[in-house]
């Protein structure tokens, strides 16, 4: 059975995240882990990342968990083959339909049908190390469980160009020095149930498949740190990610929607995180340097700062633009209610 799951969302309030209930079925026991996985049109790897995280749950069957896969309106044979995989899985397994196209409205969804203490994100590209469970659950036992915790990713092929991993070997904690954006990857991003109901749903206004194309989970990170909680790197808890990039155009093209993204992470936290202009403004040094025969970005992939200076600044203008355009809609609303009010009894 696949759950729909489309209803309206709130945005950046943490009584907006519908958790679902502890134990929402009596006959099922509440895992203590939910993998959450999000796809969309691509069923051949989403089934090797499938077979990863079971044979990564058998592998440590004593701390239960549950997958939790959500199909953002693909037009594949995806909805077919996670039902197909849901009835013969021996690890609880809750496919999920998300329509509304979006990787964060994707996440959303899958926040909602989750049921586990801890919550993992795994993509659908990506490869869960067989002990990836011994690892969470060593992290979760013995240390601190109010914080977000992402662990290591490497490279799953190694024909793959060298992009969107990080293979620190170094646990080390996110502050202002240093850029949230790939601090803690998205495909590998975990935390308690009860710091997600803090910090709310996703902004759909980012990540793939939104306006922004990116940066839903490093809003996520800084409105973990605007909140006090603690976002944390560990050098296991390994995954590795089948990015499938081959050629620097493909590279090219992911580097612009990163600055995109990152660009109205800054206008949107620019009040409470004017620490985030910093590294804004250490693009547009290393761009000024890089014209004058300065190092690039990324010498090996041949990445260039100027990109970062220029979609920094779209990406700011079209947030702005987004914030515009809600507020005609919003203010019938008002008026609507105000209305209301004044109405007599």
């Amino acid at each position: 059975m696949t759950v729909n799951a489309h209803q309206p969302l709130r945005r950046d309030r943490s009584t907006a995240l519908g958790l679902a209930p502890a134990d929402p079925r009596p006959e099922r026991s509440v895992p203590e882990v939910s993998f959450i996985i999000c796809t969309r049109n691509r069923v051949a790897v989403l089934e090797a990342c499938l077979k990863s995280v079971q044979a990564a749950c058998r592998a440590h069957a004593g701390f239960a968990a549950e997958l939790v896969v959500v199909d953002n309106g693909s037009s594949d044979r995806t909805a077919e083959r996670l039902a197909s995989i849901a009835a013969m899985s021996d690890i609880p397994f809750t496919p999920v339909s998300e329509p509304r196209r979006g990787l964060a409205a994707a996440r959303n969804a899958g926040l909602r049908r989750a049921r586990g203490r801890v919550l993992v994100f795994v993509d659908d590209d990506c490869a869960v190390h067989c002990d990836y469970l011994r690892d969470l659950e060593r992290h979760y036992a013995s240390g601190e469980q109010g914080l977000i915790r992402g662990g290591r990713v490497e490279l799953g092929d190694p024909r793959d160009l060298p992009f969107t991993i990080k293979r620190s070997r170094v646990c080390e904690r996110l502050t202002p020095d240093i850029h949230p954006g790939g601090f803690v990857l998205g495909c590998n991003m975990t935390m308690h149930r009860d710091v997600a109901a803090r910090i709310g749903d996703f902004d759909e206004r980012f990540g793939a498949g939104g306006p922004l194309r990116s940066a839903e989970d490093t809003d996520y990170l800084v409105r973990a740190v605007l909140l006090g909680i603690p976002v944390e790197y560990v050098p296991d808890m390994t995954i590795f990610h089948h990015h499938g990039r081959r050629d620097r155009k493909a590279i090219e093209k992911l580097h612009r929607d990163y600055s995109l993204g990152n660009g109205g992470l800054c206008l949107k936290h620019i009040r409470h995180a004017p620490w985030l202009l910093r590294h804004f403004y250490w693009a547009a040094r290393g761009a000024l340097r890089e014209l004058a025969g300065g190092p690039a970005f990324d010498r090996d992939l041949d990445l260039s700062h100027r990109p970062i200076v220029g979609m920094n600044v779209l990406g700011a203008a079209r947030y702005a633009l987004l914030l515009l355009a809600r507020r005609p809609q919003a203010e019938p609303a008002r008026q609507d209610q105000q209305a209301n009010a004044e109405a007599p009894l």
